[in-house]
């Protein structure tokens, strides 16, 4: 009876884990922190196939989220960002399949506001997700993201939208 509750236990631990550093993740798309990105990742290896931005490592998916995530409007350090994301992960459905890999499902709830455009989608998608543990922690080691729907419109005239960058808020 013990290696049975310890096994549970160790299962519920990795679930925890690995919901964790998936929540990591959607936080650094939305700080728009392209090292704690990187950082919940295999350090080699990775698989990350996010369609119509590309299929690439973990570190080629950094790169083209820096460029994405930390693009200003009209190019200036101190202006606005020219996107303003939104990442819900939901619905998670996490297989342990042994002491150091596991499985995962998500939902993903996406809402980016372009600033250059002048848009506002709204995507709902889904990760299909695997996980290694390294060094003692749980990371991703390969993600797919996969569309459902989505639903673009502009921003109209009398919309106003404030980034609060620290204490400084910018206004559209």
């Amino acid at each position: 009876m013990p290696d049975d509750i310890t096994a549970r236990l160790d299962r519920i631990e990795a679930v925890a884990a690995i919901e964790a550093v998936k929540h990591r993740y959607l936080r650094a798309c939305d700080a728009k922190d392209p090292v704690a990105f990187r950082s919940c990742f295999v350090a080699t290896g990775s698989v990350l196939d996010y369609g119509e931005l590309g299929t690439t490592d973990a570190d080629g998916m950094a790169a083209v989220f820096e460029r994405i995530a930390l693009e200003r409007v009209d190019g200036r350090v101190d202006g606005r960002h020219v996107v303003l994301d939104m990442h819900h992960g939901v619905h998670p459905d996490i297989q342990v399949l042994d002491a150091d890999h596991a499985t995962g499902a998500w939902t993903l709830r996406f809402r980016p506001v372009n600033l250059a455009e002048g848009t506002e989608r709204v995507l709902s998608g889904e990760y299909a997700d695997e996980y290694r543990r390294e060094d003692g922690g749980w990371k991703i080691a390969s993600c797919v993201f996969r569309p459902q729907w989505s639903i673009t419109r502009p921003l109209g005239d009398e919309v106003v939208v404030h980034e609060v960058a620290g204490d400084q808020a910018k206004s559209a």
